[in-house]
């Protein structure tokens, strides 16, 4: 079930998902491995990087009005370990090397212990 879901959601992703898959995919940033709709929980992270307990969140305009399952979600994924990033589209889409320079610090620090 889990892995059908993942998979749907891997056909629908977003212009910004789309652009930052194709610089975080195959090891390009740090030789870190990144998964698209990686289940973690009852959730599904945008992009997760398990070995260094990072996720990544894009933001589209709905995420405006939803920042208490927002909240409430990072929480989870923190829980299990996770560390959140998140970006709204338009940034991904305008500005793609500020977003990989600041996912790239991210990968550089310590990840908590859970």
């Amino acid at each position: 079930m889990a892995k059908n879901r993942a998979r749907e959601l891997r056909r629908q992703m977003t212009d910004a998902e789309a652009l930052l898959w194709h610089h975080l995919r195959n090891r390009q940033l740090s030789g870190s491995k990144f998964r698209r709709q990686h289940p973690i929980g009852q959730y599904y992270a945008d992009f997760a990087c398990p070995e260094k307990k990072l996720v990544i969140e894009v933001d589209g305009g709905q995420h405006a009005t939803n920042e208490d399952a927002d909240k409430r979600r990072s929480e989870s994924l923190a829980a299990s370990g996770y560390r959140v990033l998140r970006f709204w589209n338009h940034d991904v889409l305008t500005d793609v090397e500020t977003i990989l320079e600041k996912i790239l610090c991210s990968l550089c620090e310590e990840a908590p212990s859970p």
